[in-house]
């Protein structure tokens, strides 16, 4: 006899899984991507990446209904990137989230793009100052500092 078996994941698994999935599929994509990446206006993009042709995309990932219902400031990343994108799990509830947004769907091994985002170019000082920053970013995080 068998039995259906239910895994159930925290929050911060979820996340992570997600998180990493995303990265992944970004990468495979030819995108660089970088974790907790503070932007100007003092919001954290939980992914940020830049393209080969120097677009910027900010991901927010969102573990669980609750987390996408009680954080409302995704809007706040759209003057930051060219690409704005929802991650989220395959088990979460898609149709919660707005029409709009790019969507993927991750786990701990990769992700899909289900929607792509629409394409919002930076001005060109913005898009200039943000990826520099994100380089530096880069740079100081892939340097030792033991």
């Amino acid at each position: 006899m068998s039995a259906a078996i239910e895994l159930a994941f925290s929050r911060p698994e979820t996340t992570l899984a997600v998180t990493r999935g995303t990265a992944r599929l970004m990468t495979a994509l030819g995108w660089a991507p970088l974790y907790e990446v503070c932007l100007p206006n003092g919001r954290r993009a939980d992914v940020m990446a830049l393209s080969p042709k120097g677009q910027l995309a900010i991901v927010e990932v969102k573990s669980s209904i609750e987390d996408y219902r009680t954080d409302r400031k995704w809007g706040e990343y759209l003057e930051f990137c060219d690409e704005f994108y929802f991650a989220v799990a395959p088990e979460f509830p898609r149709e919660i989230l707005p029409e709009g947004p790019g969507l993927i769907v991750a786990d701990g091994f990769g992700g899909a793009v289900l929607t792509p985002s629409p394409v919002s170019p930076l001005a060109g000082a913005r898009r200039k100052a943000l990826t520099l920053a994100f380089g530096r970013l880069a740079a100081l995080r892939a340097t030792p500092t033991g």
